[in-house]
């Protein structure tokens, strides 16, 4: 997150200002027991100074464990893609491996050994082929790893341009515009320019490889197909971009190279849909990144990108270290890296096993089916497709009525596995994008879907609203990422709870007015704001209550770079991703 430093002076001021503190006592922070000094200890610690004097550890400790109690539930947390839990046994080998540096191969030789293990498992899990020699990395997420692909894709680019004499200082790549922002980033960051492939609601807000086709030229490094977009879960047609590829090289001669942006992705096909392709099968696909803290199940900062061989990562990337007596390469942006995450990954391997994710993957899937048709057959509209099966495109059932689906819990409990093989639906990750139906928006015409976000908040569920990507821009989605922790009780109680959301916001907006003289209502002055059991409505302010710790340490637009005030380039995409 992009911060600076702050005036502590002036942000601790005006925190003993802010409304809510204007009761608060100078001596509420005395405690009445002396075995208990945790108040005592912390109430002369600056907050945006480092202290002279330290606290005892314990108190510390206490300290930021009760500050942290203010974040979200990590179970709870359906906006995120990012794994939460582990097995008592990985908890275990990270703490006994997190003082570890995996950049020290000669001090930590098993480390090392485990890293490269992981590489060739990774390599046969996507089909790497046998005749050539893969090659990747851990990485500090898909961020660095498709910054790594994105480089190898402009090098080659740029060599085969100086070899023929041409211009190579106007590189181009091209995605679609529901891209995370990490593709933008390395866009910006190494000076490429993007070429925004803008989606369509109709084709799920994923790239269409026939609308690609358009902003290709001679200048193209490369296109990044994304499996999984971050909006809709949706899978891009890897194949079908490939074909597309072929035919222009057989006409114009231009070679262009695939990379595939699996971050969520590459670790659900292999094991629901093992006959798509989309991985080293397609000859063009010359590298793919994945996030070993998603669906790798894994926690926080792991990342892989692996190249189909040698030859696709350019020799200008590779660096040769002298360093604590070995020699050594390396060809990652960061230097430093944690060894326990590549560890906790070998453990889910060799844990888990194939059999053991395809399971994972089945349930995620299975999951968010059911709460896909659940919603979609009440009040709202499911713009994800996995639920929808091959053979009709639809549904298996369908309903407009709530009692429909209470009714039928039991029976769907009894067959909850007749149908569980994901190849028989469309492909796409376990994610569930939805919206209000226009039925619903119609016969409640005051209801902003952004209250069913708070409101799910309340609950304790954090289930994101957020716009959809250029092309689809007037539309909201609610998402949930359905995980290895969203069990099917806490499914079954989320599906209870949108739907009770929903239906308490039905005629919310005229219970309230009836409370009023309708001459005496100016309905462009309110702003309704919903609660957990109530609706109230507050005339619109300019300007809330202040939040100091946030707003001063954010960055003032206006003083970026130079001071110019000339725009800088426009950030298209805004996807939430973990």
């Amino acid at each position: 997150m992009l911060s600076r430093h702050i005036d502590p002076d002036t942000v601790i001021e005006q925190c003993r200002e802010h409304p809510h503190k204007k009761h608060a006592s100078h001596h509420g922070r005395r405690g009445y027991h002396q075995s208990w000094r945790r108040d005592e200890d912390a109430s002369g610690i600056p907050k945006y100074t480092m202290p002279k004097v330290g606290l005892p550890s314990k108190s510390a400790y206490q300290l930021l464990h009760d500050e942290t109690a203010l974040d979200g539930n990590p179970l709870l947390n359906l906006a995120s893609f990012v794994h939460t839990w582990m097995p008592e046994e990985a908890d275990k080998l990270i703490i006994e491996n997190m003082n570890k540096n995996l950049v020290d191969l000669d001090e930590y030789p098993a480390a090392s050994i485990i890293h490269n293990r992981c590489i060739s498992m990774l390599g046969d899990l996507w089909k790497a082929p046998k005749e050539g020699k893969v090659i990747g990395t851990a990485t500090a997420g898909s961020s660095e790893a498709i910054m790594l692909g994105g480089l190898a894709m402009k090098k080659r680019w740029q060599e085969a341009r100086k070899k023929d004499g041409k211009d190579y200082f106007h590189p181009n790549i091209v995605f679609g515009s529901n891209a995370q922002v990490a593709l933008e980033k390395f866009a910006r960051y190494f000076d490429v320019e993007t070429r925004l492939v803008p989606v369509k609601l109709e084709n799920g807000c994923v790239m269409d490889p026939n609308d690609a086709m358009q902003y290709i030229d001679e200048n193209t490094i490369g296109v990044i197909v994304i499996l999984g977009s971050t909006y809709t879960g949706h899978f891009e047609d890897v194949e079908l971009m490939s074909r597309l590829l072929d035919d222009l090289q057989e006409r114009t001669g231009l070679d262009i190279p695939i990379h595939v942006d699996g971050a969520s992705g590459a670790f659900i096909a292999p094991f629901a849909y093992p006959n798509l392709k989309w991985d080293f099968r397609v000859p063009r696909v010359v590298s793919i990144n994945t996030s070993g803290h998603k669906f790798g199940l894994v926690y926080p900062g792991l990342g892989w990108v692996l190249w189909r061989d040698e030859s696709y990562l350019h020799k200008d990337l590779v660096f040769e270290l002298h360093y604590l007596g070995s020699t050594e390469y390396t060809f990652t942006l960061n230097f430093s890296k944690p060894a326990a995450p590549v560890i906790a990954q070998m453990f889910n391997f060799l844990n888990l096993g194939f059999d053991g994710y395809k399971k994972i993957a089945y349930k995620d899937l299975r999951n968010a089916r059911m709460l896909s048709k659940a919603l979609d057959s009440t009040y709202f509209t499911v713009m994800s497709n996995i639920h929808r099966r091959l053979d009709t495109g639809e549904m298996s059932s369908s309903s407009s009525d709530l009692s429909v689906f209470n009714s039928h819990v039991s029976e769907r409990l009894e067959r909850r596995h007749s149908n569980d093989d994901p190849t028989q639906y469309m492909p796409g990750l376990p994610v569930v994008a939805f919206r209000l139906s226009d039925k619903y928006k119609q016969d409640n015409p005051h209801v902003k879907q952004e209250w069913i976000q708070s409101m799910l908040r309340a609950k304790g569920w954090i289930v994101p609203n957020y716009g959809a990507p250029q092309g689809a821009e007037d539309i909201e989605i609610l998402r949930v990422v359905v995980r290895e922790t969203l069990s099917e009780d806490l499914m079954e109680r989320l599906i209870i709870d949108i739907l009770g959301v929903a239906e308490s916001l039905m005629g919310a907006f005229w219970s309230l007015l009836s409370l009023f003289d309708p001459l005496d209502i100016d309905a462009s002055t309110f702003d309704i704001r919903v609660g957990t059991d109530t609706v109230f409505a507050e005339s619109q302010r300019s300007q809330g209550l202040h939040h100091p710790d946030h707003e001063h340490g954010r960055p003032e637009k206006e003083n970026f770079g130079n001071g110019s005030l000339e725009p800088g380039p426009e950030q298209v995409g805004f996807s939430r991703q973990c």
